[in-house]
C-alpha cells in the first residue's frame, strides 16, 4: 500500500510554518522588533519594543499556566481512574468471599465511597415494598429500566432522576450512573445505580471499570439465587 503526503492548502501550509518557527525560536522573536511588530496586534504599533515583548511574554505565561491546568487535569483523571480500577478489584473479590446473599447485596450497596459516589443502590422492578432484610434494595416502577436503557444497553450516567432510583436523598445527586444487571430471563429487570453530588463523575474509563464490577455482581446474585445463566 502507497502511504501519500497530505495536501495542505498553501496559505494553510505557510501558516503551519510560521507557526512552527516562532515555536522554536521563541527567544529569537522576543529580541527582534520589527517581527513583533509584524505579528503583535495593531494597537500596539508605535509603542515601544519594550511593550511588545511584555505582551508576548504575558502571552507566553498564560499559555503556560493553560497547559499546565490541562496536564494536571489529565493527571487527576489518571489517578482517579487507577484508584477506581484497585477500588473495583477489591470489591469483586469481597463478592467472591460473600458468605450470603445479604453480604454479596452489601458489598455493592456499601462500595459507594470506593467508587467516587455518595450513594449506592441496587433497584429491582416491581410493586409492593423492598425486602425488608436487603438493606439498599429499592423496588421501581416496572419498565423503569427501559425508559433509562436501550434494550442493549449496559449502562449510562445521567443528570438527574436520583430521587427515582435512589430515594429523597437522592435529589442532590448530580451524577447518576446506571448499570444493567442481567440475572436472569425470568426474574424482573434489575439496575444497580451509583448517585454521586459532583458533577460529570462516571463517565469515560471510570463507566468501563464499573461495568465489570456489574457484570460481577449479576453471576454472584445468579449464583446465591441459584438461577440459570442467561
Amino acid at each position: 500500500m502507497t502511504d501519500h503526503a497530505e495536501i495542505r492548502n498553501p496559505v494553510e501550509a505557510a501558516a503551519v510554518a510560521v507557526k512552527t518557527y516562532i515555536r522554536l525560536h521563541r527567544e529569537t522573536l522576543a529580541s527582534d522588533g520589527e517581527l513583533l511588530a509584524l505579528l503583535v496586534p495593531e494597537r500596539f504599533a508605535g509603542r515601544s519594543v519594550g511593550d511588545l515583548q511584555r505582551h508576548i511574554i504575558e502571552r507566553l505565561r498564560e499559555q503556560n499556566a493553560a497547559l499546565g491546568a490541562e496536564c494536571d487535569s489529565l493527571k487527576g483523571a489518571r489517578e482517579r481512574a487507577s484508584r477506581l480500577g484497585e477500588a473495583v478489584k477489591a470489591r469483586v473479590l469481597e463478592l467472591l468471599d460473600a458468605r450470603s446473599f445479604q453480604d454479596a447485596i452489601a458489598v455493592a450497596v456499601n462500595a459507594a465511597g470506593a467508587f467516587g459516589a455518595d450513594r449506592a443502590a441496587l433497584c429491582v422492578e416491581g410493586d409492593g415494598a423492598a425486602p425488608k432484610n436487603c438493606a439498599g434494595v429499592r423496588l421501581i416502577a416496572p419498565g423503569t429500566t427501559m425508559a433509562l436503557l436501550q434494550e442493549e444497553t449496559a449502562s449510562a450516567v445521567l443528570r438527574g432522576g436520583g430521587a427515582v432510583l435512589l430515594g429523597p436523598g437522592g435529589k442532590e445527586c448530580r451524577s447518576i450512573a446506571i448499570f444493567r444487571v442481567k440475572v436472569s430471563r425470568d426474574t424482573s429487570a434489575v439496575l444497580y445505580v451509583l448517585g454521586a453530588r459532583e458533577a460529570g463523575r462516571f463517565e469515560g474509563e471510570e463507566e468501563a471499570d464499573l461495568c465489570y464490577f456489574a457484570r460481577a455482581l449479576e453471576r454472584s446474585i445468579r449464583a446465591w439465587l441459584d438461577l440459570p445463566k442467561r
